[in-house]
């Protein structure tokens, strides 16, 4: 079982940046396709942000945030991460990270397995 625990999250004003960190520990994450969701107080479901297979040589990307975020991973560190550039307000929420073993990029929370308990990201002014 691995454990996963975000870091980075806080207030930023609009226009500003994020790095969000998923770091892994119990097993390494080199083998896993690694996601980012956000849930929004208003919404009941976590939304799909981001995927990165195992590589890192795929990416995906929900539409509202491309050009913005972007998703990488460090397996020396074993540990994904979330650049946030230009946020805006509508991207406040809790940002959860999840992993699952394969290499096919995933992008419905229920493929995924591993689930940290997430960070907060607040933008506004």
């Amino acid at each position: 079982q691995v454990l996963l625990v975000e870091s980075g999250g806080g207030l930023v004003q609009p226009g500003g940046s994020l790095k969000l960190a998923c770091a892994a520990s119990g097993r390494t994450i080199s083998g896993d396709v690694m996601g980012w969701f956000r849930q929004a107080p208003c919404e009941h479901r976590r939304q799909f942000v981001a995927s990165i297979s195992p590589s890192g040589g795929n990416t995906h990307y929900t539409d509202s945030v491309k050009g913005r975020f972007t998703i990488s991973i460090d397996n020396a560190k074993n540990t994904a991460y979330l650049q946030m550039n230009d946020l805006i307000p509508e991207d406040t929420a809790v940002y959860y990270c999840a992993g699952h073993r394969g290499l096919s990029l995933l992008l419905h929370a229920d493929e995924y397995n591993n689930w940290g308990l997430g960070t907060q990201v607040t933008v506004s002014s």
